[in-house]
């Protein structure tokens, strides 16, 4: 996959779109016991030029969370990462990756979203029941 329309026209082939624009996708990935997690899948840009896909899932309001917490998770990940973005006028934790184009094929596009969607949801229901463990 070396473009964002590569990525958009496989992932469409394989969930329904909830968001499809220009350089910015969404879809719900289906999971173990009747849950699913939001995906994103966004194209950025370097000072360079060069091309990344971010992959990310939102994992809970950044309001009461630890940000010493946090940084500790992602020194430990090696996969993903946390970020803050706004969601509907909120911060909210994030779990991210990005990967450049260059070096994504579909079945890797696939396991990082699949890793992500399952991490993400782990920690979305850690944080929705008060849970110190991130």
């Amino acid at each position: 996959m070396q473009h964002f329309e590569a990525v958009r026209s496989h992932i469409g082939s394989r969930h329904e779109l909830r968001q499809n624009d220009p350089y910015l996708i969404s879809f719900d990935l289906e999971l173990a016991h009747s849950r699913c997690q939001g995906i994103y899948l966004a194209e950025l840009e370097d000072e360079s030029g060069a091309r990344y896909l971010r992959i990310s899932t939102p994992i809970g309001p950044l309001a009461g969370t630890d940000p010493c917490r946090c940084l500790r998770f992602n020194w430990q990940q090696r996969t993903g990462f946390l970020a803050v973005a706004d969601l509907d006028g909120s911060p909210y934790l994030h779990l991210c990756e990005n990967r450049p184009y260059a070096f994504l094929d579909a079945s890797e596009l696939e396991r990082v979203i699949r890793e992500l969607g399952m991490l993400g949801d782990q920690l979305e229901l850690m944080i929705a029941s008060g849970g110190d463990r991130l």
